[in-house]
């Protein structure tokens, strides 16, 4: 016998009437209508918006069960929602949603030791008290790797986040250092392999904490005289993030207890898993111990997305949120938009944005207000590309002379500057603008820059090269 989507919801209906109350069962399943069937996707439209984020919320996994029964392991659960009278139409129209199938993330619990003479151990983040303690994770279940879409901009750090995520502690990923530019998906991609850990071991301790809050958890332990219990906390975590771990910079303290967290953990088999905007070797006031244990594992940095990943970006957007444009916008956007998915992202909400509430079809034009708009209200960020032409336009050199390996001082000069303005508008590690400009080491483009500074204070004339060039690349 074939199965439709009417059948298949009824079986569903009949395995979920038994899992829960009759009053529950009325409320928020009789309403549900079967709509489409294909292949192993059931779609069921319901009566609101609210509607459906009361399912998400607290029916999710009992769906999940009841459609792979149905369908099998790849079974799949769409909705369609329907909109009375929306801006006055007269005809109802239906809104198309994906289920998440995410649950939140339930709180930790964890045995502690007690080594010390102190009957409580303090947890930073749960009022202290009793030997088992319960530390919620802090990761955010929407930031999936699902959702993270791989493109060839961060293929090594996905690919190392997935290998860490099946197998944490059991890698040469330990620690894994994830970098990049702002709005690159670093704290995307660290929250992804939590949610990922916890699904595949719930037993496992998972912990996410920004440095700046680690830093001010420390500060409070050394007020408090409980340095010693906040060091026995963190020992008691399997898989510890640390975002933005460049803020330890110049903490000299909190470095110390960091530098002795990291090792009992890494030394117990424990994964350790940092983000940052810079290389380990473009860390300024990091202490070299600490450096040189980043550096054990993998350091993986995230690029600029490129064209193909950028459509497909805002094409998962569009259909997370059930809203559907045409192909040409969608390709208007990811070509103007180019500096980081954050952006991305932002552009193509503000679109959807003004197209409702204005109650305006999307257009090609309101494509072109709105991205004209976002772009000019965000800082441009500056690409090393843009930056290595601004500088041969200027010396009237073509780029190949640039990148080349002539040593002729004019041509060497204006290779130093692309590198100096490449360090000062871009986020890019020293080796990365190296291999950009003439396949050179960061060796080369540290030198360069220190030229450059001692050139600015010594010759008027290349003072001024300076001077026009940071013009013309801030117009």
């Amino acid at each position: 016998m074939n199965k439709t989507a009417q059948s298949v919801w009824e079986n569903c209906l009949s395995f979920i009437k038994d899992n829960i109350q009759d009053q529950a069962y009325k409320t928020w399943f009789e309403p549900i209508k079967s709509v489409e069937l294909t292949d192993n996707a059931l779609y069921i439209q319901v009566p609101s918006k609210f509607f459906y984020e009361w399912l998400e919320e607290h029916y999710v996994k009992l769906l999940k069960v009841a459609l792979t029964k149905e369908l099998g392991k790849n079974a799949k659960l769409l909705y369609k929602i329907r909109m009375e009278n929306t801006y006055g139409n007269k005809q109802p129209f239906t809104e198309q949603l994906p289920s998440a199938n995410r649950v939140p993330m339930k709180p930790q619990e964890v045995d502690a030791p007690f080594k010390n003479l102190n009957p409580e151990l303090k947890n930073p983040f749960v009022i202290p008290g009793i030997r088992n303690l319960k530390i919620e994770s802090q990761l955010n279940a929407n930031y999936s790797f699902d959702n993270f879409l791989e493109g060839d901009s961060n293929r090594l750090a996905r690919s190392a986040g997935m290998a860490v995520a099946n197998k944490p502690g059991g890698t040469s990923f330990n620690p894994l250092l994830i970098f990049g530019g702002v709005g690159l998906g670093k704290t995307h991609l660290a929250h992804a392999i939590g949610v990922e850990i916890k699904d595949k071991y719930p037993e496992k301790t998972v912990l996410y904490i920004s440095a700046e809050i680690f830093t001010q958890q420390y500060i409070d332990s050394v007020k408090k005289n409980n340095r010693n219990d906040f060091i026995h906390f963190y020992q008691l975590i399997d898989v510890l993030i640390i975002d933005d771990v460049q803020f330890l910079s110049g903490k000299s303290g909190t470095q110390d207890v960091f530098f002795h967290i990291f090792n009992y953990l890494h030394q117990n088999g424990k994964q350790v898993i940092l983000t940052s905007d810079k290389a380990p070797v473009d860390m300024q006031d990091i202490e070299q111990r600490l450096l040189s244990r980043f550096k054990w594992g993998l350091s993986a940095e995230l690029h600029q997305p490129d064209y193909e990943t950028r459509i497909s970006i805002l094409k998962n957007i569009l259909y997370r949120d059930g809203v559907e444009i045409p192909e040409e916008i969608i390709e208007y956007v990811a070509r103007n938009i180019k500096s980081n998915v954050r952006e991305l992202e932002g552009a193509i909400i503000s679109l959807i944005a003004q197209s409702s509430f204005n109650k305006k079809e999307v257009t090609l034009e309101l494509a072109k207000s709105v991205v004209e708009k976002f772009v000019k209200n965000v800082k441009r960020e500056i690409s090393i590309d843009y930056i290595q032409k601004t500088v041969s336009d200027y010396f009237q050199l073509d780029l190949e002379t640039l990148q080349s390996k002539t040593r002729k001082r004019h041509v060497v000069q204006a290779r130093q500057l692309a590198m100096f303005f490449a360090k000062k508008f871009t986020k890019a590690s020293l080796a990365n603008i190296g291999s950009q400009i003439g396949d050179r080491d960061h060796a080369t483009v540290l030198h360069a820059c220190k030229t450059v500074d001692n050139l600015v204070a010594t010759d008027k004339q290349f003072k001024k090269y300076v001077e026009d060039i940071n013009k013309k690349l801030t117009l």
